[in-house]
């Protein structure tokens, strides 16, 4: 056992010895308010309480509470209910915003290679199951022509918008 065990065990025999032989009858004397005299005050500037608290009298339950049948407080008391959500925001009369300006789809071609002939760039693309060979100018499917050729970069224009495009077509070889 350690010597802690052993400090637990005495306090709990000294608790039993005490509650088995202690004084079982309660003090019948009353204690009474003492009054306290008022300490000098340390500086000056300090200004100590009367020495004598102010007491207010109590008022009837009649004035406090209203008559019996009546609610507390009346009709603007204290547990009416109460609205704690936010007021709505306000609408504001200003014109919503322009739609943004229509843009050309992203370009649908896969590109497959290139080649000069003929003093030319030759570019092969694909798309789904069609495979493309253009040159400048070039107009594929009516929505795209070939602006210009110029590895690493082709031009194409969406005809429908005529908005410009770039396809990576990789460095010349």
């Amino acid at each position: 056992m350690t010597p802690r065990h052993s400090l637990m065990l005495a306090g709990v025999l000294g608790a039993g010895a005490l509650l088995l032989w202690g004084e079982r009858q309660p003090v019948a004397e009353v204690a009474e308010a003492v009054e306290r005299a008022v300490a000098p005050a340390r500086h000056a500037a300090v200004k100590q309480p009367s020495a004598q608290p102010a007491i207010l009298a109590l008022l009837p339950r009649s004035e406090v509470a209203g008559e019996e049948g009546e609610t507390f407080g009346g009709a603007d008391g204290v547990f009416q209910s109460q609205n704690w959500n936010p007021p709505p925001p306000k609408m504001a009369l200003t014109a919503a915003p322009p739609p943004p300006p229509p843009m050309a789809p992203p370009l649908p071609f896969v590109y497959l290679g290139k080649a000069a002939a003929d003093g030319a760039w030759e570019v092969f693309l694909s798309r789904a199951d069609k495979t493309y060979i253009v040159r400048a100018n070039t107009v594929i499917d009516g929505a795209y022509k070939v602006v210009t050729i110029a590895p690493p970069v082709m031009t194409l224009t969406y005809l429908p918008l005529n908005q410009v495009q770039q396809l990576n077509i990789g460095v010349l070889e």
